[in-house]
């Protein structure tokens, strides 16, 4: 049972954003400190990812880990209500995940994927994103 009402609980999801997440403002301001010419959701391309730098052929998707279900994280617990439901949201998440990557990698794109939980502290996020661009 939800502690709160589903109108309530409505309300509260719908203020969840798709573009310019906190994780997602955050990289992006690391890859321009570091001098990196970027797009941001480029829908030409298979699943509009959150930053495309085009000089280096990769796309960067900032994931949050509830919605995409990081394996392993803290974040991406399981809700108590509505499981069915749930389970097959994320799955359908994870599975468009997949699809999407696949198109990119297919059309000759580098697809990084960076977690919610990997974008603090940012010195760590810095040294993360040079090594994935230069990999």
């Amino acid at each position: 049972m939800d502690r709160i009402s589903e109108e309530q609980r409505s309300w509260n999801m719908s203020r969840i954003r798709g573009k310019n997440t906190q994780p997602e403002l955050i990289v992006r301001s690391t890859l321009h400190r570091l001098g990196y010419r970027f797009r941001l959701h480029r829908s030409d391309l298979p699943g509009k990812p959150d930053v495309v730098l085009p000089k280096y052929r990769t796309c960067i998707f900032v994931h949050g880990c509830y919605w995409h279900r990081h394996s392993g994280c803290k974040y991406a617990y399981e809700p108590k209500s509505r499981v069915d439901f749930w389970q097959k949201k994320f799955r359908d998440n994870v599975e468009r995940d997949k699809r999407k990557r696949k198109e990119l990698e297919r059309l000759g794109w580098n697809v990084v994927v960076i977690w919610e939980c990997q974008v603090l502290p940012q010195d760590e996020l810095m040294v993360h994103i040079q090594n994935i661009i230069y990999k």
